[in-house]
């Protein structure tokens, strides 16, 4: 019995020495793909599945969860404080009004799930990330490499900083000041604009192509506007009407984004400029005649854009609920609740 107990001591001990190493891995800075090996061996497992069942209710959910993540990194990194909601915080402005509920939900679904078998130790910027991922292998994209280790943010960015998320009808020339100043470059912005390869847009985005005479700088096809002027012609409420991002293939990740750009049918002026601005139309004309580039460029992309201004340690929290945050320095105990974990300082 003594020795039995002893040995259970070890593992008991091991384990705590396992969660404190991965957590001073976090102090550190340090991110790495097997961050959550130890302390969440069913981490990726849990988010697969979860995703998958969603994805085959909606496939819409993987575009959706892209775009999350993409308005949840440029603001002020990936750090999930795009998920918080109530008033003054991101959701509230207007680029973040039509992130879509399915997806915000999945992704605090997960969380539960994921703190209910490992306790409170992945944040919900993680989750995320890897939700993001999966969603995309899917929906036929790439797999692109994810360290983990983030913490969220106590705060929502600012107003000012969600402001500098790009624009549907930015001209390019700022698109590639945007990205610059984030740390992303031309061929980053060419291939992240790929993304536009499926999910749907609503008729305030995009009517600037058409409601004044149709656009010409950049040019679209004439046929293709007058469909769109006629559909958004019964948008009542306005914003209440979609239309799919890609006229092609707009339920698949694939490179048809850049054949539709080719034939003038880029729904957004700043899609469509990518195939006339100097700096980006050879990527762009590369990326429609080869997969597999696009791919691996967007892969590589992505990898970038998720590593922005990274939180770790007790630089963040690991929120019990992916919609409220805590309270620096200490996080407090949130309402209790089943699927409530340990706090973040432990």
């Amino acid at each position: 019995m003594a020795s039995r107990a002893a040995a259970a001591a070890v593992v008991v001990l091991a384990l705590v020495c396992a969660v404190q190493s991965s957590l001073s891995a976090a102090t550190a800075g340090g991110l790495s793909p097997d961050f959550h090996a130890v302390t969440c061996p069913p981490l990726e497992q849990i988010v697969a599945f979860h995703v998958g069942e969603a994805f085959k209710n909606d496939s819409g959910v993987a575009p959706a969860l892209i775009r999350i993540l993409f308005h949840d990194c440029f603001p002020q990194g990936c750090d999930g404080s795009v998920l918080i909601e109530g008033p003054g915080t991101e959701q509230d402005e207007i680029p973040n009004k039509t992130l879509r509920r399915v997806a915000l939900d999945l992704i605090d679904r997960i969380r539960m799930r994921v703190h209910s078998a490992c306790s409170r130790t992945v944040s919900c910027a993680d989750i995320t990330v890897l939700a993001t991922r999966e969603s995309l292998v899917l929906a036929g994209g790439p797999r692109f490499e994810v360290a983990l280790g983030r913490r969220d943010s106590f705060f929502p960015a600012s107003p000012v900083q969600v402001g500098l998320l790009p624009a549907p009808f930015h001209p390019v020339d700022k698109l590639i000041k945007s990205f610059g100043d984030r740390g992303l470059n031309v061929t980053d912005l060419v291939a992240l604009s790929g993304a536009h390869t499926f999910g749907v847009a609503h008729c305030p985005a995009f009517d600037d192509r058409f409601k004044n005479g149709f656009d010409t700088n950049p040019a679209i096809d004439p046929k293709f506007a007058t469909g769109l002027r006629n559909k958004c012609a019964k948008d009542t409420p306005e914003g209440t009407l979609k239309q799919n991002l890609d006229v092609r293939t707009p339920d698949v990740f694939d490179n048809k984004y850049y054949f539709d750009l080719i034939a003038r049918q880029g729904l957004f002026k700043s899609d469509q400029g990518l195939f006339d601005h100097p700096t980006t139309k050879r990527m762009a004309t590369r990326f429609s005649l080869n997969q597999d580039a696009f791919f691996e460029q967007f892969a590589r992309s992505m990898a970038k854009m998720v590593n922005m201004d990274l939180l770790t340690g007790d630089r963040g929290e690991i929120r019990a609920r992916c919609a409220v945050r805590g309270t620096p320095p200490r996080i407090q105990a949130a309402a209790a609740g089943d699927d409530e974990g340990i706090s973040a300082d432990m």
